[in-house]
């Protein structure tokens, strides 16, 4: 599929350029980000918003479940039963129009995001000291 704006085009080579840990960073990000939208949609009574807004965020958490490696152990299983929690989790705060429930939804992604930050970073920091021969711990 040919991209005929620039700025798309430009979009898209950043996205295909990113390290596996940013994209997952740039999803966590989105999904709060309309999870947020979904909110402030709910608060004017928007409802067909808090619909495509919270559509997004399930669109999201998809995508994170079924590029989850479930094969690697526990934590992943246990990470996509947290995704799939979410995502039905989401469903009912739109069919009960709960803003709780979004909220709650809210600080799961926050808090992964944030582990998933840390986590990146601790790596980062552990790949450049083995390539410049630190083996020290710090």
């Amino acid at each position: 599929m040919a991209v005929n704006n620039p700025y798309q085009a430009y979009q898209q080579n950043q996205v295909q350029t990113l390290s596996q840990e940013k994209l997952v960073l740039m999803l966590y990000d989105g999904a709060l980000r309309f999870c947020r939208q979904g909110l402030a949609a709910m608060e004017k009574k928007d409802y067909a918003g808090v619909s495509n807004n919270l559509g997004r965020v399930q669109d999201i958490l998809s995508e994170l479940m079924v590029t989850l490696n479930r094969d690697v152990g526990e934590i992943a299983e246990n990470l996509y039963k947290l995704y799939d929690f979410m995502y039905r989790h989401l469903v009912q705060a739109n069919v009960k129009k709960s803003a709780t429930m979004i909220n709650e939804v809210i600080d799961l992604l926050q808090q992964l995001r944030d582990t998933w930050e840390e986590a990146t970073r601790i790596y980062q920091t552990h790949d450049y000291r083995t390539r410049i021969g630190m083996n020290w711990q710090g």
